[in-house]
């Protein structure tokens, strides 16, 4: 795995390394001890899988609170996604930005996402399938959320009406 910084500090673009043949490729999409080496957070407590069956569809921007903060490992299987994440850590240098990266099956990129950032996406095909490895498991009362428009970030979605659930539609404003 190669490992890039994106513009916002302990969240990585990381590209796999493929050794191929005529039968295909193989590929470590997980080390424990690469993370831990990178101060990456090498914990799996759940995998999930989100289905999207039309191009268009908005998820997010979702974190746990804290004591349940996560750090997410996400990854295209099927189709692609505009893949955004904000850093709504209090005391950073970079709260309140974002940045957003392109996931597909075909690019084969995976995203890491540290605890106390917000995380969503948008298909940018129909019949898309998310990967994600969660540090920590899903707590209900620590689920929390900004909205995909709130002005306090101004993220640069590709779709200005995109098919998105009530819930996210109607998160409130960022405080900081």
């Amino acid at each position: 795995m190669r490992f890039h910084q994106t513009g916002l500090p302990g969240a990585y673009l990381i590209e796999l390394e493929l050794l191929e043949d005529e039968r295909g490729f193989f590929a470590r999409t997980f080390c424990r001890e690469e993370f831990a080496a990178r101060g990456l957070n090498p914990e799996v407590a759940q995998c999930n899988l989100s289905y999207n069956a039309r191009k268009n569809t908005l998820r997010g921007m979702h974190y746990q609170a804290e004591p349940h903060a996560e750090a997410k490992l996400v990854n295209c299987l099927k189709g692609a996604v505009y893949d955004v994440i904000i850093d709504l850590r209090p005391r950073s240098s970079t709260s309140g930005r974002w940045v957003a990266v392109e996931l597909s099956a075909a690019n084969r990129k995976m995203l890491y996402v540290p605890e106390g950032f917000a995380h969503g996406f948008l298909t940018l095909e129909d019949d898309t399938a998310v990967h994600y490895q969660m540090s920590a498991f899903f707590e209900p009362d620590s689920a929390r959320g900004v909205r995909w428009d709130d002005p306090a970030f101004g993220i640069e979605w590709p779709c200005p009406e995109p098919i998105i659930s009530d819930k996210d539609r109607r998160w409130p404003d960022y405080k900081r």
